[in-house]
Order: structure tokens, then C-alpha cells, then sequence
């Protein structure tokens, strides 16, 4: 089964600027190998679901370590089949987007 898993998560209360502690998560999604897409309002992670659930809780779990609070969300998105979908997704969007409606998300 192919997942795909829209992370967002962040530390309350340690000011404004917090790109210092979310650069910690991601680099925990980088050092995992899964494939995945950086975006400006979280990180999107494909695998299966068991190796995509323990990069969240890794991620989760370097942020607790300097952070008494944590906000996350996700999205998820689990599908059976092969992975790919991290690019295909976009590439179907993209081809609706050019007027190629003969190809399906």
C-alpha cells in the first residue's frame, strides 16, 4: 500500500521564528531516504505506511526533546498500488492544468 502523508508540525510557545526547530523534523524526513516534497506549509512523505509512521514519530520525537509543546498535523492518503504518486500527482494535475484530461490522479 502506497502512502502519502502531509506533515506539518511546529513548537508552542518558543517565540516567532521557529524554522530553526522544524529544520530538525526535516532533516529527519531527508536522513530517512523515503521520498518526499518540501512545501511552505509542511512536508509531504510517500512510503508504506509502517516506514512513513516512524519517520512521523522520529520527527515528533526530536521535537519534544527541546520543546514541552508540539503541534502537529497530517494528512494522509493510502492507496493500494505502487508509489510514484509523490510525482504523479502532480504531473496528472499538471496535464488536467494543459488540457490532457486522459490521465487520472
Amino acid at each position: 500500500m502506497s502512502v502519502l502523508v502531509d506533515l506539518s508540525t511546529f513548537p508552542i510557545g518558543q517565540g516567532e521564528s521557529v524554522a530553526g526547530f522544524v529544520a530538525e523534523a526535516v532533516a529527519v524526513i531527508r536522513e530517512s531516504g523515503l521520498p518526499h516534497r518540501l512545501g511552505p506549509m509542511g512536508t509531504t512523505i510517500e512510503g508504506e505506511w509502517d516506514e512513513v509512521m516512524a519517520v512521523v514519530s522520529r520527527c515528533h520525537a526530536v521535537m519534544r526533546a527541546r520543546c514541552p509543546r508540539v503541534y502537529m498535523t497530517l494528512k494522509i492518503d493510502s492507496r493500494e498500488g505502487p508509489g510514484g504518486r509523490l510525482e504523479g500527482k502532480t504531473s496528472s494535475l499538471e496535464a488536467h492544468l494543459a488540457g490532457d484530461r486522459g490521465r487520472g490522479a
